[in-house]
């Protein structure tokens, strides 16, 4: 591997930066089209105005925690505040809770949604120009929007399932600095990854926890999906299995409770960290950038988060139990409704069962890129997400990602039964092509 794969350019030649603006222009352009395309959350479980009228909890606890009366906090609430956050240790609670990660409040540094989290940590880590980020591919396109826009390069490893991961990551790492550039992070969804659905398994988790700590490479671990399991067992965080000061855990509320709170956070190990900085001096650094970036989240947004944290026990686990089901339920019907449509094409045809997450992928006969996305929007009214927008070479170029978790059972069968018209018909022309 060498690399050139850094580059802006998808395979067909099209900007990275391009696909949402492409995706955005398909979803107006075709507003009856069923939409498979994007990731969000189910809207029917927001309940904003309970949610808003749950404030007092939070300014009461706010209170309380720095000895002020209920109307100081209130102001302060509603000022400019402190950059790191004021709802910490409800975070770090929360994480105990629910995702198994033991941290202590003053490791946590709150940011506007999970993006900022994951800006600020790529641009600490990446200072010099020969420093380079890794991840799978295909990846989210949130981490490559973030390289490209920066000037950051960012190189792909185990496009495919021929050696294991941790090799794959190893000889990638040797490689880049063969070439005389220097790996400072990679980055990992390892559970119900973006935009495959797949997941690390523990053995994989500990061998890259391992590799980077070999060579003081940072681990970004992204954990958006990881309360979504339907199936299977938990598998624990990389930061709960990491003894090396490698990790540093990315989490959001986006998922679990709303997008619009724009709430997310970065965890940081104590002590020192893989690479020779410690963890106080990372969080210091991501404090300051932030501070002139954003200044500070918003202390609305997270009085509403804490409210909801307050009055759940610290736990989401009840909340989200009805969006699981709900997720759950949309799931089985698209797999149901992809073996009722390609019955009889199981050679030609081909998709993985996630066991949780919001997205599932589908392999084609063909190539399914840009201008299939927009014909099969178009012509069956239908919106997917070619799986090559994600690629950072030449993998992805037969493969669909599909979108579950907003829709229903009975939008979702008719989704696939379009995208199933639009398959069948572009697979019987070239199989007409290539008879002649």
């Amino acid at each position: 591997m060498n690399t050139r794969s850094v580059h802006t350019r998808n395979t067909d030649g099209s900007s990275r930066l391009d696909v949402m603006n492409f995706l955005n222009e398909v979803a107006q352009n075709y507003p009856s089209a069923i939409s498979f395309a994007s990731g969000r959350p189910a809207e029917q479980f927001f309940d904003i105005e309970a949610w808003i009228g749950r404030i007092p909890l939070f300014v009461e606890h706010f209170a309380r925690q720095h000895g002020l009366p209920n109307e100081t906090a209130r102001n302060l609430i509603g000022q400019y505040g402190r950059t790191n956050g004021i709802m910490c240790d409800l975070i770090a609670r929360q994480l105990a809770l629910d995702e198994g990660v033991s941290c202590h409040p003053r490791q946590i540094v709150v940011t506007t949604g999970c993006q900022e989290a994951m800006s600020l940590c790529i641009t600490h880590l990446c200072r010099h120009p020969d420093d380079i980020i890794l991840t799978r591919s295909p990846a989210y396109i949130g981490i490559t929007g973030i390289a490209d826009m920066n000037g950051i390069g960012i190189v792909p490893f185990a496009s495919d399932d021929s050696k294991p991961l941790a090799d794959a990551l190893e000889e990638a790492i040797r490689n880049a600095r063969s070439e005389n550039k220097r790996p400072r992070a990679v980055y990992l969804v390892p559970d119900f990854d973006n935009p495959t659905g797949s997941v690390l398994s523990h053995l994989e988790r500990q061998q890259i926890i391992e590799v980077c700590a070999r060579h003081g490479v940072v681990i970004l671990e992204d954990n958006p999906y990881g309360m979504f399991r339907y199936d299977g067992d938990v598998v624990p965080t990389m930061f709960a299995l990491d003894t090396k000061g490698c990790v540093v855990y990315l989490g959001t509320y986006s998922k679990s409770i709303c997008p619009g709170l724009r709430v997310g956070f970065a965890v940081v190990p104590e002590g020192e960290m893989s690479g020779g900085q410690s963890g106080a001096e990372m969080l210091d650094a991501l404090s300051q950038a932030k501070s002139f970036a954003t200044v500070n989240t918003s202390q609305i947004g997270q009085a509403i988060a804490g409210a909801i944290l307050l009055s759940e026990a610290g736990s989401l686990r009840k909340l989200i139990t009805p969006v699981i089901h709900h997720y759950r339920t949309n799931r089985d019907a698209m797999l149901h409704s992809l073996e009722d449509t390609f019955s009889g094409y199981e050679d030609d045809v081909t998709w993985n069962r996630p066991d949780g997450g919001f997205f599932l992928t589908v392999r084609l006969p063909f190539e399914f890129g840009r201008d299939e996305a927009e014909f099969c929007a178009n012509e069956h009214g239908v919106l997917t997400m070619p799986l090559s927008f994600f690629a950072l070479g030449d993998d992805g170029r037969d493969r669909v990602r599909l979108a579950f978790s907003n829709s229903d059972p009975e939008r979702i069968r008719e989704g696939i039964a379009r995208f199933g018209a639009f398959v069948k018909m572009r697979s019987g022309r070239q199989h007409q092509q290539r008879s002649r």
